[in-house]
């Protein structure tokens, strides 16, 4: 368990939120994770993008300027270089029952927490990928969103324990590739960059983002495809990444239809995106 080294409700210290919350009763709510470097939050005109994208699909309203004054001070509030900042909005408090007609006003939740201790080999040399076996549902509605609603991610997550593997697999109902428990994937191959079609399921996260609008910048492209385990097979590099960890090379995987495992290197293309989000973001 990481211990959380401050906690703010509205821009005021709590240590709880209301049971009749509706981020509590329902999942009535969007949330960001928030890498803070020098106690500012990284990349952080795309995870207000997608917060303030998620809070218009779900008709939550909240003043923007309230939720970036939260933020930034409890990014001042950070003592290291590296810290991780979670902002949750819901809809607030409201009655008994799905209609929100007549909840808020909106509470603004945020939570500052010690930066991961992540294996450095994670980074350098690479992760095994495990292969979930809980499949997201299709909503086209939500797809995208960083909503409250994880149980999905949980019980992906509950599958494996083990040191050996850095991260999940998760395919959809129809066994297309889409992400991992906690990042997105990348693919390379003949010198292409693809990454999975999230218009049915999935988080847009703000590191697959950064990627996409860095590769058009630079004059390249990255190809939005729906990617099977054949494309992921015949790929020759692979790497996840969100906003947190960065970019962890995939060094192997074996889905329970291949008769061995998968081998990758850590490519050029994948040290190529891990020195430019360095380069970026610090």
């Amino acid at each position: 368990m990481v211990a959380r080294l401050g906690c703010w409700l509205n821009g005021e210290p709590c240590q709880y939120i209301a049971v009749g919350d509706r981020g509590l009763s329902y999942g009535d709510g969007i949330f960001e994770t928030i890498k803070v470097v020098n106690q500012q939050p990284s990349l952080w005109h795309l995870h207000k993008a997608r917060l303030v994208q998620g809070l218009a699909r779900l008709k939550i309203t909240c003043d923007l300027v309230d939720i970036e004054r939260c933020v930034f001070e409890a990014c001042q509030q950070q003592s290291t270089a590296l810290g991780v900042v979670k902002l949750t909005v819901t809809r607030g408090g409201g009655g008994r029952g799905y209609n929100p007609v007549g909840s808020g006003p909106a509470s603004i939740l945020v939570e500052l927490y010690p930066y991961p201790d992540y294996p450095l080999a994670n980074w350098s040399t690479g992760i095994r990928l495990f292969p979930c076996t809980t499949y997201l549902a299709h909503q086209p509605l939500l797809a995208g969103l960083k909503h409250l609603n994880r149980l999905e991610q949980v019980l992906a997550r509950q599958e494996w324990q083990s040191a050996e593997y850095g991260e999940g697999l998760v395919m959809d109902s129809t066994g297309h590739v889409i992400e991992a428990t906690m990042s997105n994937i990348f693919l390379v191959s003949d010198n292409r960059l693809i990454t999975p079609d999230l218009s049915l399921c999935g988080v847009e996260g703000t590191c697959r983002t950064f990627i996409i609008e860095q590769a058009k910048k630079r004059g390249g492209t990255v190809e939005v495809l729906n990617v099977t385990l054949a494309m992921l097979f015949t790929a020759t590099e692979v790497f996840v990444c969100n906003s947190v960890l960065g970019i962890w090379p995939v060094r192997a995987f074996q889905a329970p239809s291949w008769s061995e495992e998968k081998h990758w290197p850590v490519g050029q293309m994948t040290q190529y995106w891990q020195q430019t989000l360095i380069e970026v973001l610090g």
